[in-house]
């Protein structure tokens, strides 16, 4: 008999987050500050309450602070721009976070391990060019010795 009725059980939400959710028309940006399921994309439009909005245009902010202080209590982390909207509105203490990405060091060319360098990418000995002299002779055994010391 219990077949064709189904039941729908309410799973428990895990790892709440305060965040912003993008209202706006294009170029003119406004947010609604939502409680939503840390998975959620903010673009799904489902949260579980609506604590306020923010208009970065106008800087003007609507949030409700009791209910921002309840859902942190319960354990809902705020992401890093909205914790540092609440520290800013006076609604938590502490100190800002840096919410702009690392800069990443330069990458360091690696050299080439002895064993496995092949033979092109090893450096040239650098032959020392012959002093100019008059006699075109000498000149000539200078770079006929530079080159026979290189061969071996």
């Amino acid at each position: 008999m219990l077949r064709n009725k189904v039941y729908f059980v309410r799973v428990p939400r895990h790892m709440l987050k305060i965040r912003m959710q993008r209202t706006g028309k294009v170029n003119q940006p406004s947010y609604r500050i939502v409680v939503t399921e840390h998975t959620e994309a903010p673009q799904s439009g489902s949260f579980v309450e609506k604590l306020g909005t923010y208009n970065p245009k106008t800087k003007e902010k609507n949030l409700n602070a009791e209910r921002v202080k309840y859902w942190l209590s319960v354990g809902a982390k705020a992401s890093g721009t909205m914790h540092n909207m609440l520290i800013s509105a006076g609604i938590v203490e502490g100190k800002k976070v840096n919410v702009l990405p690392k800069k990443s060091p330069p990458k360091k060319e690696e050299t080439p391990a002895e064993g496995g360098a092949p033979a092109a990418e090893t450096p040239k000995e650098e032959v020392p060019a012959p002093e100019l002299k008059e006699d075109v002779q000498a000149a000539a055994e200078m770079v006929a010795e530079a080159a026979g010391e290189q061969k071996a």
